[in-house]
């Protein structure tokens, strides 16, 4: 990734964006109750080179990618500045006809015949990765979920969000770990003969989603296994990718902090699954940091504090282990609250989302990001924001009540 120096009308064109994306009511506001505001801006004093952190995105349903609207929105993004945008998704192995809905997904890349050998298939993949390609973002390639054919407890396979557990056969281990590497070669394989070398070395790729929680139903040491057998398989299709993990949940979670250290620990010096040698690759470590906002019936509470901890506990695990002092990190989730699906009518605490708290939370958190990797000395590439979603929303009554007095509620 390249750093360029803030211009000074880099500061116009953002000061521009956040008056179009919500600022206007609040300004509506200060007349009626005008406040005394002192800005100092020492445009003669820079703080030297920043790196665009912002330019990462994410969403659960890759089959909205190549409808009319997920198209024109990767374009808008692609377009968002001089650096590319990356893009990641889930459920790029899983299996299915490729109908999408909320928090699913399907490409159907792998199935087996009657006799259990396997028959791959790219029609619905090739689409996804089209769409990236010709609207000219990057991939951030999620390597997951668990194809029903490979999964150790496949039935029930495909969940009804938001009705049960969504966590079904998709998210067990595999019942053969050489068959799913040679799944994942043929994965990257395909995509390296599809988009040429020149191209999917620029992408990054990380194995899994969230392994410490119910994303994978299997140990942590399953999932070590899991990585190692991934990541063979991709730097044998691809010796140049750039491959990490574990984008496990926020850090400020004892248990997520402990899973993270372990991760660590098995890719420094434990014994690689496939090699049998100490050590597994890691060219970049990723966490998801979460906020925690609440409804306190008339205004929403954001819960920047609980994302901030995370971001900070994560970059000083990172920051004691030598050999990864200098690996960039990812926050491969990086956003107020954890459900881009669930609808601010059923979960108002959600309604934040229609109104100017977002945009003034989202830059306070990424204004506190730069603090923190600085003062750690950590080496920080970027922040998914998995808030978006490629299907139309309508805006509940209940957030069209909201007042936009809730905007100063960021603690």
């Amino acid at each position: 990734m390249s750093e360029r120096r803030f211009r000074p009308r880099d500061y116009v064109g953002c000061i521009l964006l956040l008056l179009l994306t919500g600022f206007l009511p609040l300004l509506a506001r200060c007349e009626e109750n005008p406040l005394t505001v002192n800005v100092q801006v020492h445009a003669d004093q820079p703080d030297g080179t920043i790196a665009p952190i912002w330019n990462y995105f994410g969403y659960d349903e890759p089959n909205y990618s190549y409808a009319p609207n997920g198209r024109k929105l990767l374009k808008e993004l692609a377009a968002l500045g001089p650096e590319p945008a990356y893009i990641r998704v889930h459920n790029l192995l899983t299996t299915g006809d490729g109908s999408a809905s909320l928090k699913w997904g399907s490409t159907n890349v792998y199935t087996e015949d009657a006799q259990g050998k396997p028959v791959y298939s790219w029609t619905i993949l090739d689409r996804i990765f089209d769409s990236f390609h010709e609207s000219g973002v990057k991939p951030l390639v999620e390597i997951g979920f668990m194809p029903e054919a490979l999964s150790t407890h496949p039935e029930p396979y495909r969940h009804n969000f938001p009705q049960g557990s969504i966590y079904t056969g998709w998210a067990y281990p595999p019942k053969d770990y050489q068959k799913w590497a040679e799944v994942v070669f043929q994965f990257v394989h395909h995509l390296r003969e599809r988009y040429g070398d020149a191209e999917v070395k620029t992408w990054l790729w990380e194995v899994w989603n969230e392994p410490d929680i119910e994303y994978w139903k299997g140990t942590p040491q399953e999932y070590f296994k899991l990585y190692d057998f991934s990541v063979d398989a991709v730097l044998r299709a691809l010796p140049a990718a750039r491959v990490g993990g574990p984008d496990s949940t926020g850090p400020a979670n004892p248990k997520a902090a402990e899973f993270l250290r372990a991760f660590l620990d098995h890719c420094a010096h434990q014994t690689n699954y496939v090699t049998g040698k100490v050590g597994s690759r890691l060219d970049f470590i990723s966490f998801h940091p979460k906020g925690s906002p609440k409804w306190l019936g008339d205004h929403v509470q954001m819960g920047i504090s609980r994302q901030l901890s995370a971001i900070e506990q994560g970059f000083q695990i990172v920051a004691s282990f030598p050999e990864y002092r200098r690996t960039p990190i990812v926050l491969g989730e990086s956003d107020p609250e954890g459900c881009a699906a669930c609808s601010a009518r059923s979960n108002p605490q959600n309604s934040y989302r229609n109104g100017p708290l977002y945009a003034v939370y989202t830059a306070e958190t990424l204004n506190q990001i730069f603090f923190l990797f600085n003062r750690e000395h950590v080496n920080f590439l970027g922040a998914v924001t998995w808030l978006l979603s490629l299907k139309s929303k309508r805006i509940s009554k209940a957030s069209a009540r909201w007042p936009q007095t809730a905007w100063t509620n960021l603690c």
